[in-house]
């Protein structure tokens, strides 16, 4: 027997993840989904990471990611999580309740990073997998997962667990689309770790947003904490793809259903953040994760709930 103890993640993400994320295109388009159930179980001394699959897509994606069940193992540490195959190799760091993970599938010829944030007072994973070969994306999962300790034997469990899934399967595909006629703001508090992955304390984030026509807003975010930061810039949407215009940050992104990953550069600074933004239910709650950068050196990873408040509607009916 061994005496060696999971590391603080491992301990975190105990029991059975029920979860149907969405699979899309590059481009962003809705092509199926993938009933997933998965387990990183620790046993003497060991890590061994398994998760059974139904992939369900439609065209060439079909072809190359149906694979049926995984197992490989893990070198398990609060620093990096080692991934030794067969199935992925690689590693994940883990800040706290959030794993950044980037790795190797064979079987898929895919390099992944994939994100997976633990809410615990909402008892769900917030998941994303980018699939890339070299660096061109080739696919995006995502979605959220349920966590269970009894699912095999509890029929409470099973009836939570079917009619979460099913809840998953219709809203997966769901587009990001911020309010268009109301103004509000978001708010919440983020943890803070620095790049030693060490949390450093907690930002206070508030997002005043008012729309200005139904597919451009006005944005100003105030960061008080560890980081202390006002901006404000102009966003746009055209179907999926998302353009920030300035004056205080420049640059765009693209969603994935619910979740809508991007970069933006501060004018006139060596400094950029990258994010992943997630609408977790219809009160357009948002959990972000947002890592800055400085010299082009990772900094800080920032990540939590931020809660919105709905204001005036701001756009009404015209009349001649």
């Amino acid at each position: 027997m061994s005496d060696k103890q999971p590391s603080e993640w491992q301990k975190s993400i105990a029991g059975e993840w029920h979860g149907f994320p969405s699979v899309f295109a590059p481009d962003g388009t809705h092509v199926g989904v993938n009933k997933v159930k998965r387990a990183s179980v620790f046993e003497d001394g060991r890590t061994t990471y398994w998760m059974k699959t139904d992939f369900d897509a439609v065209g060439q994606l079909a072809n190359r990611f149906e694979c049926g069940e995984f197992e490989f193992g893990v070198i398990d540490s609060d620093q990096d999580r080692i991934y030794t195959g067969p199935d992925f190799v690689g590693s994940g760091r883990p800040f706290g309740p959030l794993v950044d993970s980037k790795y190797f599938s064979p079987g898929w010829n895919t390099d992944l990073r994939t994100i997976n944030h633990v809410i615990a007072e909402r008892g769900v994973q917030v998941y994303s997998s980018q699939l890339f070969e070299a660096d061109t994306l080739v696919a995006v999962f995502n979605g959220l997962y349920v966590q269970t300790h009894d699912h095999d034997s509890n029929p409470d469990t099973q009836k939570y667990v079917a009619e979460f899934l099913e809840n998953e399967k219709k809203i997966g595909k769901k587009p990001f689309v911020l309010p268009q006629k109301h103004a509000g703001t978001w708010t919440g508090t983020m943890d803070v770790y620095n790049a030693q992955q060490e949390k450093v304390g907690v930002n206070q984030v508030s997002i005043t947003y008012t729309p200005i026509t139904l597919l451009r807003a006005r944005m100003d975010v105030s960061i008080e904490g560890v980081i202390n930061r006002k901006f404000s810039y102009e966003r746009s949407r055209y179907e999926n793809h998302h353009q920030y215009h300035g004056p205080d940050v420049f640059g765009n992104g693209i969603a994935y259903g619910r979740y809508l990953y991007s970069t933006q550069h501060f004018y006139g600074e060596a400094s950029k953040f990258w994010s992943r933004d997630v609408l977790l239910d219809e009160n357009n709650t948002l959990c972000s994760m947002w890592q800055f950068y400085d010299s082009q050196q990772e900094k800080y990873t920032t990540f939590g709930v931020l809660d919105w408040q709905a204001g005036d509607k701001v756009l009404n009916a015209q009349y001649v």
